[in-house]
């Protein structure tokens, strides 16, 4: 005779999962959504357009064939699933990508980001006085 027991995992008594952070996280961008716009704008390659949360307390961009960084700054509100974000200047190669590039109209939005949510397993990047929302996933 066999007998199965189902083992459950452990979870201690009051323990929370810990807030998510940006830090050390990376992204591909998916979407890009206008409010104007009934529709997002989806990006054809995702690989294409990243951004690094860097421990340094930079962010590191892939904007088609441009790169960038650029400072920025993240307070997590209190449900740890979103909070503020800003970037500082942030310094873009000059290159003339091939067209048509989505390289203008990312690098633009990302000065006008103000706040991010983690959905599932998505960063939305929403821009200031509801300009738009710009959604990344893991990369």
């Amino acid at each position: 005779m066999i007998f199965l027991t189902a083992v459950a995992p452990l979870v201690a008594c009051g323990s929370e999962a810990p807030p998510r952070t940006l830090t050390g996280t990376s992204w591909e961008l998916v979407s890009v959504q206008s409010m104007a716009d009934a529709e997002a704008t989806e990006v054809p390659d995702p690989t294409k357009f990243t951004v690094e949360f860097g421990e340094d307390g930079k962010a590191y961009f892939q904007l088609d064939c441009n790169r960038g960084n650029g400072s920025y700054t993240a307070e997590p509100s209190g449900d740890g699933d979103s909070g503020s974000l800003t970037f500082g200047p942030i310094a873009v190669t000059q290159m003339f990508c091939p067209q048509p590039s989505m390289d203008q109209q990312v690098t633009s939005s990302l000065e006008h980001v103000r706040t991010y949510l983690f959905a599932g397993d998505q960063l939305h990047l929403s821009k200031l006085a509801d300009g738009g929302i710009l959604t990344w996933r893991p990369a």
